[in-house]
Protein backbone atom coordinates (compact mmCIF):
# COMPACT_ATOMS: atom_id res chain seq x y z
CA UNK A 1 0.00 0.00 0.00
CA UNK A 2 2.51 2.27 0.95
CA UNK A 3 4.63 1.68 -2.50
CA UNK A 4 1.55 2.71 -4.22
CA UNK A 5 0.78 5.99 -2.17
CA UNK A 6 4.08 7.03 -2.32
CA UNK A 7 4.80 6.00 -6.20
CA UNK A 8 1.82 8.42 -6.55
CA UNK A 9 4.11 11.05 -5.26
CA UNK A 10 2.33 11.11 -1.94
CA UNK A 11 4.26 11.55 1.57
CA UNK A 12 3.87 9.30 3.82
CA UNK A 13 5.74 9.94 7.45
CA UNK A 14 5.23 7.27 10.27
CA UNK A 15 6.76 8.41 14.23
CA UNK A 16 7.15 5.95 16.67
CA UNK A 17 7.23 7.42 20.04
CA UNK A 18 9.28 5.33 21.67
CA UNK A 19 10.24 4.66 26.09
CA UNK A 20 13.89 3.90 26.32
CA UNK A 21 15.66 1.90 26.82
CA UNK A 22 13.65 0.23 24.03
CA UNK A 23 11.58 -2.92 24.59
CA UNK A 24 12.77 -6.18 22.22
CA UNK A 25 9.65 -5.57 19.94
CA UNK A 26 10.85 -1.79 19.66
CA UNK A 27 14.69 -3.72 18.73
CA UNK A 28 12.66 -5.56 16.01
CA UNK A 29 11.27 -2.91 14.56
CA UNK A 30 14.05 -0.44 14.39
CA UNK A 31 15.32 -3.78 12.71
CA UNK A 32 13.48 -4.16 10.13
CA UNK A 33 12.51 -0.10 9.64
CA UNK A 34 14.82 0.38 7.03
CA UNK A 35 14.15 -3.30 4.74
CA UNK A 36 10.66 -2.40 4.98
CA UNK A 37 9.48 1.23 5.46
CA UNK A 38 12.24 3.37 4.42
CA UNK A 39 12.19 0.49 1.42
CA UNK A 40 8.71 1.04 0.82
CA UNK A 41 8.84 4.98 0.44
CA UNK A 42 7.66 5.62 4.57
CA UNK A 43 9.88 8.75 6.09
CA UNK A 44 10.33 7.66 9.60
CA UNK A 45 11.30 9.30 12.44
CA UNK A 46 11.96 7.93 16.21
CA UNK A 47 11.10 10.24 19.23
CA UNK A 48 12.12 9.27 22.81
CA UNK A 49 9.13 9.84 24.69
CA UNK A 50 11.07 11.70 27.16
CA UNK A 51 11.21 14.47 24.80
CA UNK A 52 7.71 14.27 23.66
CA UNK A 53 6.47 15.41 27.26
CA UNK A 54 5.43 18.60 26.62
CA UNK A 55 3.45 17.77 23.49
CA UNK A 56 -0.41 16.51 23.25
CA UNK A 57 -0.21 13.61 22.17
CA UNK A 58 -2.85 10.86 21.80
CA UNK A 59 -2.11 8.34 23.85
CA UNK A 60 -2.96 5.84 20.84
CA UNK A 61 -1.65 4.73 17.63
CA UNK A 62 -3.06 7.23 14.92
CA UNK A 63 -3.39 7.53 11.00
CA UNK A 64 -4.88 10.60 8.57
CA UNK A 65 -5.37 10.18 5.42
CA UNK A 66 -7.46 12.23 3.69
CA UNK A 67 -9.44 14.06 6.91
CA UNK A 68 -10.02 10.46 8.23
CA UNK A 69 -8.67 9.86 11.88
CA UNK A 70 -7.66 5.84 12.59
CA UNK A 71 -6.74 5.10 16.15
CA UNK A 72 -5.77 1.95 16.84
CA UNK A 73 -5.85 0.56 19.73
CA UNK A 74 -4.16 -2.20 21.46
CA UNK A 75 -4.14 -3.94 24.41
CA UNK A 76 -1.33 -4.42 27.05
CA UNK A 77 0.91 -6.83 25.70
CA UNK A 78 1.15 -4.88 22.67
CA UNK A 79 -1.98 -6.49 20.79
CA UNK A 80 -3.87 -5.09 18.37
CA UNK A 81 -7.54 -4.64 19.34
CA UNK A 82 -9.60 -2.14 17.49
CA UNK A 83 -9.86 0.71 15.02
CA UNK A 84 -11.74 3.89 15.87
CA UNK A 85 -12.67 5.58 12.42
CA UNK A 86 -13.33 9.90 12.33
CA UNK A 87 -14.16 11.28 9.91
CA UNK A 88 -13.88 14.98 11.39
CA UNK A 89 -12.41 17.56 10.04
CA UNK A 90 -11.35 19.43 12.93
CA UNK A 91 -10.10 16.23 14.68
CA UNK A 92 -7.52 15.58 11.87
CA UNK A 93 -6.83 18.93 11.51
CA UNK A 94 -5.50 19.12 15.04
CA UNK A 95 -3.54 15.69 15.48
CA UNK A 96 -1.65 17.02 12.11
CA UNK A 97 -1.30 20.06 13.57
CA UNK A 98 0.58 18.50 16.87
CA UNK A 99 1.74 15.65 14.38
CA UNK A 100 4.07 18.12 12.39
CA UNK A 101 5.23 19.64 15.94
CA UNK A 102 6.59 16.20 17.40
CA UNK A 103 7.57 15.64 13.78
CA UNK A 104 10.48 18.32 14.03
CA UNK A 105 11.39 16.57 17.11
CA UNK A 106 11.66 13.66 15.95
CA UNK A 107 15.04 11.54 14.79
CA UNK A 108 15.30 10.39 11.29
CA UNK A 109 15.84 6.71 10.74
CA UNK A 110 19.46 6.68 9.26
CA UNK A 111 20.38 8.85 12.66
CA UNK A 112 18.75 7.76 15.42
CA UNK A 113 20.21 4.69 17.72
CA UNK A 114 18.29 3.34 19.64
CA UNK A 115 18.78 3.28 23.78
CA UNK A 116 19.22 -0.57 24.92
CA UNK A 117 19.17 -1.70 28.42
Amino acid sequence: MVREITGRGVSVRRLRVVSEPISAYVQYEYDITQAHNVAAGEDVRWLPRRTASELFLPPTDFWVVDEVTTFNHFDGDGNWVEEDLRNDDALAKRLTEVFDTAWALGVPHADYRPVTS
